[in-house]
């Protein structure tokens, strides 16, 4: 198993966001995490990556415990994480976006058979590497953050809303894109409010509800599961 989380708690001051929450992620797999907003999937991600801390409960990394451990130190050992909201740097072309995400102990080989994955992926990317990061489209940017994290070298994707605030043609672009770079190797956590997308090319399925896991099972169980049909996908 490459992440198990194991009855994870966390919350902001007084305000339970995570109860005991647990999953795993088989390394290869696309896992995704649906629910509703509010429910607690942004602080899943953002708790598996570091950058919010767990009040209790464990996260595991190949068999090794990352609880507490800085976001900077835990991105090292290879989880990327493309937040909500992209998080690029705007000032920053977007070849300096990328240059800034592998410098961190990256041959410049293995950097540039990276870049070259990316452009195949994203040939918009290549098409604006001189341009400031900030001007980009919206989709352009959104392709920049999932390109950020391949540069990295990351073993491991942690994915939040990524089709967020793209037209239906960019989502559909996105996810078949998500799709080829898990079969190109990479593990997947995503986090994301499109249900039908998210568990369309999942293959292991959460459903979080008020910060709790209510339902967990193969994508296309819970596809199938009554309760989440009226839910989510307009049942």
């Amino acid at each position: 198993m490459l992440l198990e989380v194991k009855n994870l708690c966390a919350s902001y001051g007084s305000i339970t966001a995570l109860d005991n929450v647990s999953f795993s992620v088989t390394k290869g797999h696309i896992v995704s995490i649906v629910g509703a907003n509010g429910a607690g999937k942004s602080t899943v991600l953002r708790t598996v990556s570091g950058l919010h801390a767990a009040s209790s409960g464990s996260v595991l990394y190949k068999g090794t415990n990352i609880t507490g451990r800085a976001a900077h130190v835990i991105a090292r050992m290879g989880i990327a994480h493309v937040p909500e909201g992209r998080g690029i740097f705007a000032p920053l072309t977007v070849m300096e976006n990328l240059e800034v995400a592998a410098s961190a102990g990256r041959t410049r080989d293995a950097f540039e058979k990276a870049l070259a994955h990316v452009f195949d992926l994203f040939p918009r990317l290549r098409e604006r590497a001189g341009q400031s990061a900030g001007t980009l489209s919206g989709g352009e940017q959104q392709m920049l953050a999932v390109g950020r994290a391949l540069v990295s070298g990351a073993e491991m994707l942690l994915l939040d809303e990524p089709s967020m605030g793209l037209s239906p043609s960019l989502v559909a672009d996105m996810f078949e894109t998500i799709g080829r770079i898990n079969r190109d190797g990479s593990t997947i956590l995503l986090v994301e409010q499109n249900a039908h997308k998210a568990l369309a090319i999942a293959h292991e399925a959460y459903v979080l509800e008020t910060g709790s896991v209510v339902l967990a099972g193969s994508a296309a169980e819970i596809r199938d599961n009554p309760k989440v049909i009226e839910a989510y996908l307009g049942g």
